[in-house]
Protein backbone atom coordinates (compact mmCIF):
# COMPACT_ATOMS: atom_id res chain seq x y z
CA UNK A 1 0.00 0.00 0.00
CA UNK A 2 1.32 3.76 -0.84
CA UNK A 3 1.97 5.51 1.89
CA UNK A 4 -0.27 9.11 2.81
CA UNK A 5 2.19 11.92 2.14
CA UNK A 6 1.38 15.30 4.49
CA UNK A 7 1.32 18.05 1.67
CA UNK A 8 -0.40 21.01 4.28
CA UNK A 9 -1.20 21.62 7.66
CA UNK A 10 -3.94 24.71 8.43
CA UNK A 11 -4.75 26.18 11.74
CA UNK A 12 -8.30 26.04 12.74
CA UNK A 13 -9.93 29.10 14.49
CA UNK A 14 -11.03 27.26 18.20
CA UNK A 15 -9.90 23.61 16.94
CA UNK A 16 -7.46 21.60 15.92
CA UNK A 17 -5.13 21.73 13.28
CA UNK A 18 -6.35 20.52 10.10
CA UNK A 19 -4.01 18.03 7.72
CA UNK A 20 -3.86 17.63 4.07
CA UNK A 21 -2.40 14.15 2.67
CA UNK A 22 -2.50 12.55 -0.68
CA UNK A 23 -1.96 8.60 -1.57
CA UNK A 24 -2.00 8.72 -5.27
CA UNK A 25 -4.59 10.32 -6.90
CA UNK A 26 -6.76 10.65 -3.51
CA UNK A 27 -6.61 13.57 -1.39
CA UNK A 28 -7.54 13.52 2.58
CA UNK A 29 -8.38 15.90 5.02
CA UNK A 30 -8.03 15.24 8.57
CA UNK A 31 -8.82 16.15 11.99
CA UNK A 32 -6.66 14.61 14.61
CA UNK A 33 -7.27 10.87 13.86
CA UNK A 34 -10.46 11.14 12.28
CA UNK A 35 -10.64 11.23 8.82
CA UNK A 36 -12.91 14.51 7.76
CA UNK A 37 -13.34 14.21 3.64
CA UNK A 38 -11.79 12.32 0.78
CA UNK A 39 -11.55 12.61 -2.79
CA UNK A 40 -12.92 9.34 -3.25
CA UNK A 41 -16.44 10.33 -1.84
CA UNK A 42 -18.59 13.14 -3.17
CA UNK A 43 -21.95 11.31 -2.96
CA UNK A 44 -23.31 12.91 -0.17
CA UNK A 45 -22.41 16.23 -0.70
CA UNK A 46 -23.26 16.39 -4.23
CA UNK A 47 -26.76 15.35 -3.31
CA UNK A 48 -26.95 18.36 -0.77
CA UNK A 49 -26.93 20.67 -3.71
CA UNK A 50 -29.00 19.07 -6.00
CA UNK A 51 -31.61 18.71 -3.33
CA UNK A 52 -31.51 22.12 -2.25
CA UNK A 53 -31.15 23.28 -6.00
CA UNK A 54 -34.33 20.85 -7.05
CA UNK A 55 -36.58 22.58 -4.75
CA UNK A 56 -36.29 26.11 -5.93
CA UNK A 57 -38.68 25.32 -8.58
CA UNK A 58 -38.21 27.95 -11.59
CA UNK A 59 -36.08 30.24 -9.67
CA UNK A 60 -33.73 31.34 -12.82
CA UNK A 61 -31.56 33.58 -10.68
CA UNK A 62 -31.24 31.94 -7.38
CA UNK A 63 -28.43 33.43 -4.75
CA UNK A 64 -26.91 30.03 -2.73
CA UNK A 65 -24.96 30.05 0.16
CA UNK A 66 -22.65 27.31 0.83
CA UNK A 67 -21.06 27.03 4.16
CA UNK A 68 -17.77 25.12 3.72
CA UNK A 69 -15.88 24.65 0.62
CA UNK A 70 -14.42 21.33 1.76
CA UNK A 71 -13.31 19.51 -1.40
CA UNK A 72 -15.71 21.65 -3.24
CA UNK A 73 -17.94 18.45 -4.27
CA UNK A 74 -21.38 21.00 -3.06
CA UNK A 75 -20.21 23.75 -5.14
CA UNK A 76 -19.50 21.04 -8.18
CA UNK A 77 -22.35 19.98 -8.14
CA UNK A 78 -24.64 23.00 -7.52
CA UNK A 79 -23.09 24.75 -10.35
CA UNK A 80 -23.46 22.00 -12.46
CA UNK A 81 -27.27 22.66 -11.92
CA UNK A 82 -27.23 26.10 -11.94
CA UNK A 83 -28.00 28.54 -14.89
CA UNK A 84 -25.68 31.48 -15.86
CA UNK A 85 -27.78 34.09 -13.96
CA UNK A 86 -27.11 31.99 -10.12
CA UNK A 87 -25.05 33.54 -8.13
CA UNK A 88 -23.06 31.15 -5.46
CA UNK A 89 -21.63 32.84 -1.81
CA UNK A 90 -19.13 30.45 -0.23
CA UNK A 91 -18.04 30.67 2.83
CA UNK A 92 -14.71 29.13 4.19
CA UNK A 93 -13.52 29.56 7.73
CA UNK A 94 -10.10 28.74 6.55
CA UNK A 95 -7.94 30.35 4.31
CA UNK A 96 -5.77 27.69 3.93
CA UNK A 97 -8.38 25.08 2.10
CA UNK A 98 -9.03 27.81 -0.58
CA UNK A 99 -4.97 27.97 -0.98
CA UNK A 100 -5.25 23.58 -1.25
CA UNK A 101 -8.61 24.07 -3.49
CA UNK A 102 -5.88 26.22 -6.01
CA UNK A 103 -2.98 24.45 -5.22
CA UNK A 104 -2.24 20.71 -4.57
CA UNK A 105 -5.71 20.16 -5.40
CA UNK A 106 -6.59 22.11 -8.24
CA UNK A 107 -7.41 18.88 -10.53
CA UNK A 108 -10.47 18.31 -8.10
CA UNK A 109 -11.68 22.05 -8.19
CA UNK A 110 -12.35 22.77 -11.96
CA UNK A 111 -12.20 25.91 -11.61
CA UNK A 112 -15.15 26.22 -10.08
CA UNK A 113 -13.63 28.53 -7.62
CA UNK A 114 -12.96 30.87 -10.92
CA UNK A 115 -16.31 30.24 -11.96
CA UNK A 116 -18.05 33.82 -12.55
CA UNK A 117 -21.39 33.24 -10.43
CA UNK A 118 -18.79 32.18 -7.33
CA UNK A 119 -17.94 34.53 -4.60
CA UNK A 120 -15.81 33.30 -1.99
CA UNK A 121 -15.80 34.72 1.17
CA UNK A 122 -13.16 33.77 4.21
CA UNK A 123 -14.76 33.89 7.29
CA UNK A 124 -17.05 32.13 9.22
CA UNK A 125 -20.55 31.02 8.01
CA UNK A 126 -22.34 31.46 10.85
CA UNK A 127 -21.16 35.59 10.61
CA UNK A 128 -22.21 35.19 6.58
CA UNK A 129 -25.57 34.40 7.74
CA UNK A 130 -25.80 36.63 10.88
CA UNK A 131 -24.81 39.64 8.64
CA UNK A 132 -28.07 38.87 6.05
CA UNK A 133 -31.21 39.61 5.89
CA UNK A 134 -33.18 37.80 2.98
CA UNK A 135 -30.30 37.43 1.06
CA UNK A 136 -30.46 34.03 -0.42
CA UNK A 137 -32.78 31.27 -2.00
CA UNK A 138 -31.00 28.72 -0.32
CA UNK A 139 -28.47 28.16 2.35
CA UNK A 140 -26.45 24.70 1.97
CA UNK A 141 -24.28 24.11 5.26
CA UNK A 142 -21.73 21.80 5.13
CA UNK A 143 -19.66 22.61 8.53
CA UNK A 144 -17.91 20.82 10.88
CA UNK A 145 -19.37 17.23 10.93
CA UNK A 146 -22.84 18.20 11.20
CA UNK A 147 -25.01 19.38 14.18
CA UNK A 148 -22.61 17.25 16.36
CA UNK A 149 -19.33 18.83 15.38
CA UNK A 150 -16.30 17.74 15.85
CA UNK A 151 -13.82 20.43 14.48
CA UNK A 152 -14.38 23.51 16.68
CA UNK A 153 -16.87 24.11 19.46
CA UNK A 154 -17.78 27.54 17.93
CA UNK A 155 -19.51 25.77 15.04
CA UNK A 156 -22.39 24.19 17.65
CA UNK A 157 -24.26 27.75 17.66
CA UNK A 158 -24.95 27.49 14.27
CA UNK A 159 -27.51 24.33 14.93
CA UNK A 160 -28.63 26.02 18.12
CA UNK A 161 -32.31 27.12 17.59
CA UNK A 162 -30.51 30.67 17.48
CA UNK A 163 -28.27 29.65 14.72
CA UNK A 164 -31.24 27.91 13.06
CA UNK A 165 -33.60 31.31 13.40
CA UNK A 166 -30.93 33.58 12.15
CA UNK A 167 -30.63 31.32 8.47
CA UNK A 168 -34.16 31.61 8.42
CA UNK A 169 -34.05 35.18 8.30
CA UNK A 170 -31.15 35.12 6.09
CA UNK A 171 -33.32 33.18 3.58
CA UNK A 172 -35.81 34.79 1.16
CA UNK A 173 -39.33 33.81 1.57
CA UNK A 174 -39.53 30.01 0.52
CA UNK A 175 -36.27 29.35 1.10
CA UNK A 176 -34.40 26.29 1.47
CA UNK A 177 -32.18 25.29 4.08
CA UNK A 178 -30.26 22.14 3.48
CA UNK A 179 -27.90 20.73 6.52
CA UNK A 180 -25.40 17.81 5.69
CA UNK A 181 -24.25 15.85 8.15
CA UNK A 182 -21.97 12.64 8.70
CA UNK A 183 -25.00 10.60 10.63
CA UNK A 184 -28.66 10.59 11.41
CA UNK A 185 -28.94 13.09 14.46
CA UNK A 186 -32.48 12.31 16.30
CA UNK A 187 -32.10 15.02 18.82
CA UNK A 188 -31.51 17.98 16.16
CA UNK A 189 -34.41 16.65 14.39
CA UNK A 190 -36.91 17.43 17.48
CA UNK A 191 -35.16 20.40 18.28
CA UNK A 192 -34.61 21.81 14.87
Amino acid sequence: MTPRELLATAAVPGGDPLRLFRRGEDYFITLGHSELMTSRMSGSEEALAELGIDRLRGNAAPHLLIGGYGMGFTLRAALARLGAEARVTVAELVPEIVDWARGPMAALTAGCLDDPRVDVVLGDVGAVIGGATRRYDTILLDVDNGPDGLTREGNDRIYSMAGLARARGALRPGGILAIWSAAPDARFTRCG
